[in-house]
């Protein structure tokens, strides 16, 4: 793949959950949620946790949706390293203007396209469940970076409930087993090859 991609970035249980129940604000990674992200210790380090984490970083812009920017803080305005900060939303109030490098979209498409063109090269950072089930459904989404964590958190906020989409086949590209998760990583196979 000669185009830098498209990509998800996301811990989650074995049995499917992202955030545990009742996420919301000051909770935001719901009940026992937190335990998705007991690799990020590690995230220091020299090994394979770190690389990731690095990797993740290494990312030239972000897009996330607009339930994930809020529960976030908005980031203050800066996800990473200044780099530009893409919203998905369905709807955008005239005086909520985002902080830093942020701006929204309700266009997919426009969104996708920008960010490509921000990250300068770089891959591109997804977060959040709403944005990964926009993108994919627009044909936007290149890969998944799964970080597997050993738990069953047995209820909360799934990465991908019914999307309505044909099945999504995923061609598993890299494995990587770190302190505390299988990071996982999945490029979205495309009829007649990747999109651009």
């Amino acid at each position: 793949m000669g185009d830098a991609p498209i990509r998800l970035y996301m811990a989650m249980s074995v049995d499917g959950f992202i955030a545990g129940p009742d996420d919301r604000a000051g909770q935001e990674l719901g009940r026992g949620g937190g335990r998705l992200f007991n690799w990020l210790d590690q995230r220091m380090s020299s090994g394979v946790d770190g690389q990731v984490y690095r990797e993740a970083l290494a990312t030239g812009a972000v897009i996330s949706g607009r339930r994930t920017f809020e529960l976030a803080g908005r980031w203050q305005g800066d996800h990473h390293d200044g780099v530009p900060i893409h919203v998905l939303t369905h709807h955008v109030e005239a005086d909520d203007v985002p902080p830093g490098s942020a701006k929204f979209y309700t266009d997919v498409d426009a969104c996708a396209a920008d960010a490509k063109e921000a990250a300068q090269g770089r891959a591109v950072l997804v977060h959040g469940a709403g944005a990964a089930r926009a993108l994919l459904a627009a044909g936007r989404l290149d890969e998944l970076e799964l970080h597997l964590v050993p738990v069953l958190l047995g209820g909360g906020r799934r990465l991908f409930e019914s999307t309505g989409l044909d099945p999504v086949e995923l061609e598993l590209v890299r494995r990587l087993d770190g302190s505390d998760a299988t990071h996982l990583r999945y490029r979205v196979v495309r009829g007649g090859g990747t999109r651009s």
